[in-house]
């Protein structure tokens, strides 16, 4: 059965944000059903939570999913890691990895009001995976990494895998040693936040638990519907703060991902590598109207611009034969803000498809692209945070990235069969997704820049 599940699971390891979402003792038990190097991915997943606080509302929580599998270094939505060692029976890997914990973004529940915020954290770890045909076996050690908490935790879990034609489930159970810093940060009550209904309280260490039911369904040979159930058990001392439900914590969640189907190494010899020049100004246009042509202006207050250049490798050329690739990316960009405050850099990882099949490009090769991914800065860009002061919503370093663009062959353009290189326009966006997604702090707004560029294959 092993054999044969490896063969039809490619995007199992799209779901590695459910393990997440089913409690603070979800260990990582998707990531290892992907044993063959050489696929990468796109979609999204709808969590429903239940906050284990007082008071707080379910939450809605939208997580993009970015997905690619190499040799040795993976990208699984939340979580990159890098493999130290991989054979047929286990494994061992250094990651980082999104915590989804903290107080609820949206809604502050009157029992919290007045208490520092608790913010989702983000936590570097190593990972041992053995598996056998009696199941598969997962140890994981993790510490804060941003120094929040300065909080640790140990999760043992155990999963097993099945198949029933089309449909592929993984049932799995875990527990989680979490330290006395890592409860307290997020479940005990400061003596400074002591109040009448909320005393002094701190949980200390203890173990969680988990049971979760993962799986997926193979629409097609590349489209998947991903979905998955869990409840958490919390620690007694956790469990009697004052600011926490004293009850299990269940979760649900539902998705669906698309595979681009294997690619080539980053390794191998011969594969072109894609770098990119640009420039560009701020726009007060929205996204839409600027990515259709119908807002072009960069005619802005402060004349805010960006300079960068991305780096990239084809993931997967023309998919199932038609002029449709996919290049992976990873680029830093310069803010300048014309002395109105600091310049800053910030770094963008994105997967990018690009369609070429126009029936003038025989004569003048033409290019659609559009980029998706995530992008962290070292500073939030003036631009947002005037437009976010204005409307009096948070800023976040760490958004969502699109990348839209258009171009031409300039040797095409000049007729020179020497020149490969590319000219062309985008728009270089950063996003909260409507305050919709948790891991993007549920920002609501963003930012735009108009940019022209120069991309060459070396």
């Amino acid at each position: 059965m092993r054999t044969r599940l490896l063969l039809f699971c490619p995007l199992l390891p799209l779901l590695m944000p459910l393990t997440a979402s089913a409690g603070p003792a979800g260990s990582d038990v998707l990531v290892d059903f992907l044993s063959i190097p050489g696929s990468a991915g796109l979609g999204a997943i709808q969590r429903r939570a239940y906050s284990p606080y007082r008071g707080a509302a379910v939450s809605q929580d939208l997580v993009p999913l970015y997905m690619y599998e190499g040799k040795q270094v993976y990208l699984h939505a939340t979580r990159a890691g890098w493999k130290l060692s991989e054979r047929s029976e286990h494994d061992l890997e250094v990651f980082v990895d999104y915590r989804f914990e903290g107080f609820p973004a949206d809604q502050t529940p009157p029992l919290l009001q007045g208490m520092a915020r608790r913010n989702p954290g983000v936590d570097v770890g190593i990972a041992y995976r053995k598996r056998k045909s009696w199941g598969n076996l997962d140890v994981e050690v993790l510490h804060d990494a941003n120094n929040a908490s300065h909080g640790s935790e140990t999760r043992l879990g155990y999963s097993l895998d099945l198949q029933n034609g089309r449909l592929h489930l993984r049932p799995s159970v875990a527990i989680a040693r979490r330290s006395a810093n890592l409860n307290n940060y997020y479940y005990g009550v400061r003596a400074s936040e002591a109040r009448a209904d909320r005393p002094a309280y701190l949980p200390g260490s203890g173990v969680d638990w988990t049971a979760s039911l993962f799986g997926y369904y193979e629409l097609s040979q590349r489209w998947r519907l991903l979905g998955g159930i869990g409840v958490t058990g919390l620690a007694d001392g956790v469990r009697h703060s004052p600011i926490v439900e004293d009850k299990l914590q269940p979760n649900a969640m539902v998705g669906a991902a698309y595979d681009f189907g294997s690619h080539k190494p980053y390794s191998e010899p011969g594969l072109p590598l894609h770098l990119k020049l640009y420039g560009g100004r701020a726009t007060e246009c929205n996204f839409l109207p600027a990515a259709t042509f119908r807002c072009g202006s960069t005619r802005t207050p402060d004349d805010t611009r960006i300079w960068g250049f991305d780096v990239g490798r084809p993931l997967v050329e023309r998919v199932n034969g038609w002029p449709f690739d996919f290049v992976g990316y990873i680029g830093v960009q310069l803010h300048d803000e014309r002395g109105r405050a600091a310049d800053s850099l910030q770094l963008n990882a994105q997967i990018k498809a690009y369609y070429y099949g126009f029936p003038w490009s025989g004569a003048v090769r033409t290019r659609v692209g559009f980029g998706a991914g995530f992008s962290m800065a070292q500073r939030v860009p003036l631009v947002e945070l005037q437009d976010q002061a204005r409307r009096g919503r948070d800023t976040s370093r760490f958004l969502n990235y699109l990348d839209p663009s258009l171009d031409v062959s300039l040797g095409d353009l000049v007729g020179s069969k020497r020149l490969k290189e590319t000219l062309g326009i985008g728009i270089s966006h950063r996003s909260g997704i409507f305050g919709a997604s948790q891991i993007l702090g549920n920002i609501n707004g963003g930012s735009n820049y108009l940019y022209g560029y120069i991309e060459a294959k070396m």
